[in-house]
């Protein structure tokens, strides 16, 4: 290959997004031929390369495939690979992967439940979290309080919140009535705990929140909370394509990891939820 900058290289390799390896170099946790590397080296894939006491493999550094699944994150769960107190991870529940890791695109809050997209390639994970790609995200809010006309006009005009100019570039109306409604919304961007300080700064409390889409990917009806399902090549081919990068192949799916999928279709038990898709169904989690 030509030469590469390291963290794009170790980001490929499956040890996590381009952000955290740069941070994995700057603490000396990388060796390039037995020498600390620094931020901003470049490498070609010939180099002995240690990352925290392990050496890449060839075939971590000509990577061409990549793992990518779906989970339905159940509201409670932390989006982190450790938590101090002890609570449940999304980690904890996702399948194992040898020589790799998975790597969550993007985030949802302790109380926000649904769609999150994880993947071995961080490159994918990369540019699918780079303001750039500009990719929407769709949610279901429950609101609870009044909402007018003049605070939608509001929150698709934009308003200032403390880190910056936010706005809905869609919000419908979907189903409920009185002081409890849910609406559907979409932001292009993901900062901490937009959507609800958004609907906050209107003087209504969100009482409940879910993802439901990112970009072109759906959550789909028959995930129940806390149930993942990798995707096939023409799905992965979709979020390629939004990421702007070459496709990569998916490899197919082994006997163990099709018996790791059954086990936790067997272990969760359907929970009743609201399922935004479909009006007055209750589905979902």
């Amino acid at each position: 290959m030509n030469d590469e900058k390291l963290q794009k290289v170790l980001a490929r390799a499956g040890f996590g997004s381009r952000r955290e390896m740069e941070t994995a170099i700057t603490d000396g946790r990388v060796t390039v031929n037995g020498q600390i590397a620094r931020l901003g080296d470049r490498v070609t894939g010939q180099e002995r390369i240690i990352f925290d006491g392990q050496e890449l493999r060839d075939e971590q550094l000509q990577q061409h495939t990549a793992r990518i699944l779906i989970y339905n994150k159940p509201e409670g769960e932390l989006v982190t690979r450790q938590d101090p107190e002890g609570r449940q991870t999304v980690f904890q529940r996702l399948p194992k992967v040898k020589g790799e890791r998975w790597i969550a695109v993007g985030r949802l809050d302790i109380n926000t439940s649904g769609l999150l997209i994880f993947t071995t390639d961080g490159e994918l994970a990369n540019k699918l979290m780079h303001p750039s790609t500009q990719i929407d995200r769709e949610y279901a809010v429950r609101i609870m309080g009044e909402v007018t006309d003049e605070m939608l006009d509001t929150l698709r005009k934009g308003i200032m919140l403390d880190d910056g100019p936010a706005r809905f570039t869609d919000i419908q109306f979907f189903d409920g009535d009185g002081i409890n409604r849910w609406y559907h919304c979409v932001l292009m961007e993901g900062r901490n705990r937009e959507v609800r300080r958004l609907w906050e700064s209107q003087g209504v409390k969100v009482s409940r929140l879910k993802r439901v889409r990112f970009g072109h990917i759906f959550l789909p009806s028959r995930l129940r909370a806390g149930q993942w399902e990798e995707l096939a090549q023409k799905d992965a081919n979709v979020l390629f394509d939004m990421a702007g990068m070459p496709r990569k192949k998916i490899p197919a799916k082994s006997a163990q990891q099709q018996a790791a999928f059954e086990r936790q279709q067997r272990k969760q038990p359907k929970r009743p939820g609201f399922n935004p898709r479909k009006k007055g169904r209750i589905d979902n989690g």
